[in-house]
């Protein structure tokens, strides 16, 4: 029998030469010095030779495993050579068959059954979440500790849900990837059990500002109205309720060319009883810091005609939808993780933080009056809704400042994609603009 050292020593000929081991193997080697494992059998009657590797890549005792493998094929009635063609070609599909193109043919079939809004979101969410982890490699190769890799890194950024939602829809692929022959198991089956359950109670929030920043980024990346993104950049900006975002009218701001910007939200769209909204002096003032002027300036255009700043897109004299808002943060990835009302606590948290560094006597009262809180034993001489006001314009400078650092100019969102096919947004203008309207068109008397 053959051994490694013969092997090893064997020197180049004129005419190539055999070393041969047992059971029809053999070394061949060439004058060029080249040496080749070979192994000889009978086929249906036939003479064939088979390649098993080059020595020393492939060492003597793999070279009797890979024969071992294929006289084993050939007592099962099956030609050892057929077999290896055949998983050189089944490796070449399978390099074919990323995970990305397998996907993206599910979700081709699957999209029929959805409606084509949610269609283009789930396209959007693999696309953001998904393909850059795993889209280039091979469907079959993919194993669970792979899959748990991206799943941590979405819930990492805070999207419990999301990664759950992700988890199911890949989880779908390869159920599909499995009926075509393409995949043999659903690695993403049972990694349910291995995330994060969400989190239970009060309203989420995000209220670590570098990850509020993100959020806002990537919200108004997403698919949706121009008059959308500009909802939420100044819900952010300003932490009014979301009630009261959608009902303000154009009517409501004063001094948005002046120095002093302010939106008065009446007493009656206020939170709160009826002795709230019937409160003398009661209305709700918002000093606007030039960010939240500069929104404005960007939504003109598209609603300065109506009544309501958001109208809705099929009743103009009605508000935007309640879960617009909503949904642009879910689609964004952050569903069960940020609300809309979730602004307010954000704000709350860092602004007080913010306070103890930077801040003054009363800025947690000044902050309490920047979101409406009334304090549980009101007492009208010590309660003025119009205190602090000139701090109050200064925290909103702030606050704005710090929220849309790296955020691009609100001009820039109604420029942006809104739906994933779909007109030019800038077609989607609700109210006719007058030609000669200027900004703003109504001024308080």
């Amino acid at each position: 029998m053959l051994t490694d050292a013969k092997a090893r020593a064997a020197k180049p000929r004129e005419k190539p030469y055999k070393l041969t081991d047992s059971h029809r193997l053999y070394l061949l080697v060439k004058p060029g010095g080249s040496k080749l494992w070979k192994w000889s059998y009978a086929y249906d009657g036939k003479q064939k030779t088979m390649h098993l590797g080059i020595y020393p890549l492939v060492s003597l005792v793999a070279a009797r495993a890979k024969r071992d493998e294929a006289r084993a094929q050939l007592q099962e009635g099956r030609d050892p050579a057929i077999v290896k063609k055949m998983r050189v070609q089944a490796n070449i599909e399978a390099g074919h068959n990323t995970f990305e193109r397998v996907a993206r043919a599910w979700h081709e079939i699957a999209k029929s059954q959805w409606a084509a809004h949610h269609a283009a979101d789930i396209l959007r969410s693999f696309e953001r979440d998904v393909f850059p982890a795993i889209g280039s490699l091979p469907i079959s190769e993919l194993k669970p500790p792979k899959l748990m890799e991206f799943l941590r890194a979405i819930e990492d950024r805070g999207a419990i849900e999301t990664a759950k939602r992700v988890r199911q829809r890949v989880s779908a692929v390869f159920v599909y990837a499995i009926a075509e022959g393409i995949a043999s198991v659903d690695p993403a089956e049972k990694l349910g059990g291995a995330l994060r359950p969400l989190r239970k109670g009060r309203q989420p929030a995000i209220t670590d500002l570098p990850r509020l920043r993100a959020l806002i980024a990537d919200a108004e990346e997403d698919y949706a109205r121009p008059i959308t993104r500009l909802a939420l950049r100044l819900l952010a900006l300003t932490v009014v309720r979301p009630s009261e975002l959608r009902g303000a009218r154009w009517d409501e701001f004063e001094d948005l060319n002046g120095r002093k910007p302010l939106w008065r939200i009446p007493a009656t769209r206020m939170k709160g009883d009826l002795d709230r909204k019937e409160e003398v002096n009661g209305d709700h003032l918002v000093p606007l810091a030039r960010q939240s002027v500069a929104v404005l300036r960007a939504l003109w255009p598209l609603t300065g005609d109506c009544d309501l700043l958001f109208p809705s897109t099929r009743h103009l004299h009605k508000p935007m939808s309640e879960n617009a808002i909503g949904y642009l943060l879910n689609r964004a990835g952050y569903h069960g993780h940020h609300v809309p009302h979730g602004f307010r606590a954000a704000f709350s948290t860092i602004m007080n933080e913010w306070a103890e560094r930077r801040g003054k006597d009363h800025d947690r009262k000044v902050i309490d009056l920047m979101l409406a809180h009334v304090p549980r034993e009101k007492v009208e001489s010590a309660y003025n809704r119009a205190a602090y006001m000139p701090r109050r314009r200064e925290l909103a400078e702030a606050w704005a400042d710090m929220l849309t650092q790296g955020l691009p100019s609100p001009v820039v969102l109604n420029d942006r994609t809104a739906r994933a096919t779909g007109p030019n947004p800038r077609r989607q203008v609700p109210c006719p603009v007058s030609k000669d309207f200027r900004f703003p068109l109504r001024t308080r008397p």
